[in-house]
């Protein structure tokens, strides 16, 4: 098939490189424009900028697809479909429409569930045990397309972002293949979502990551798990800033203090008193300009102490 690619960060690469292996056409890739970046602000490519031009594919960065010529240079490149990955930005229904089959879009999470921009780091906050890709149809709203295929993967215990976005790569590649297969063969039959089942993991802020220590233990565990590597999930101790890079619930430990205190180093882990009674074992952390290091380590520094409070960046005076 005429593929025409979408996409701009280092996780839509894999699936422009599967398109590419696996023989269909690649007339135009379109990808985000260069962003300065590093001390110099020189204008740096996109990752999917990058592997078009190591293999020889046409690339155009728009400013906006909302413009006349982006429309047009869609339709000079005569697409069987449109394929976008982390592209970025919201396609007119007119783009959507460009190409025979329409656009596939990859999405990381079982839709309906997990509809919007994060959808990886929202299932670890929310403690689900289960996540997976879909591939589905574009179409006006969020997320709201008709499904086409499905791969279920478990959450592994105690996983963060990183591990679970390349897990789920791995799984959203053979599955892509295997969309563009059915759908070239005409052997894919799109299924409609159940809209009343739709959940949503909307844009994370940095105020996302400054949580009050009131919140439970299993919570600020997702959080920290969830928010990893960014926004991370700060507290403010003093004057400073310390973040909270590695931790787990408590199972069975139970508090009576003030949230937010320091209760003692119980062998590796700092045990946190949190919302609700619960208790949070803390086990590495890393105060603001400083290194990451055990929560041993931080209290042998004295960057913890038992009886210290912990407080939400936003009340912090």
């Amino acid at each position: 098939m005429n593929v025409v690619f979408l996409g701009t960060p280092e996780v839509a690469v894999p699936f422009l490189q599967a398109v590419h292996d696996a023989g269909h056409h690649v007339p135009l890739v379109i990808t985000n424009p260069d962003r300065p970046a590093g001390r110099d602000r020189t204008p740096r490519p996109t990752p999917v900028k990058k592997l078009a031009q190591e293999i020889g594919l046409t690339v155009y960065q728009p400013r906006s697809p909302r413009r006349p010529s982006f429309l047009q240079r869609v339709v000079d490149a005569a697409p069987d479909i449109l394929v976008v990955v982390a592209y970025g930005r919201i396609l007119p229904v007119g783009v959507l429409e460009a190409a025979a089959h329409g656009a596939v879009n990859v999405h990381f999470s079982l839709l309906p569930k997990y509809r919007g921009a994060a959808p990886v780091q929202w299932a670890l906050v929310h403690g689900e045990t289960v996540t997976g890709v879909t591939t589905m149809k574009l179409d006006r709203g969020m997320d709201e397309g008709d499904v086409l295929l499905q791969s279920e993967l478990p959450i592994l215990p105690g996983e963060h972002t990183p591990s679970l976005f390349h897990r789920l790569v791995e799984a959203g590649v053979p599955l892509l293949r295997e969309t563009l297969s059915g759908l070239d063969q005409g052997s894919l039959v799109p299924r409609p979502q159940d809209h009343g089942e739709a959940t949503y993991a909307p844009i994370i802020s940095r105020q996302d990551g400054e949580p009050h220590p009131s919140v439970p233990a299993p919570m600020l565990e997702g959080l920290v798990r969830g928010f990893d590597p960014w926004p991370g999930v700060w507290f403010a101790r003093g004057g400073t800033r310390i973040r909270i890079r590695k931790a787990h619930a408590a199972p069975g430990a139970t508090h009576r203090g003030l949230d937010g205190t320091v209760l003692g180093l119980e062998e590796d882990s700092v045990h946190l008193a949190c919302g609700e009674g619960t208790v949070l074992a803390v086990t590495a952390v890393q105060p603001e300009g400083k290194r990451q290091m055990t929560a041993e380590d931080a209290v042998n520094g004295r960057q913890l102490a038992v009886g210290d409070v912990l407080e939400g960046v936003a009340t912090d005076g």
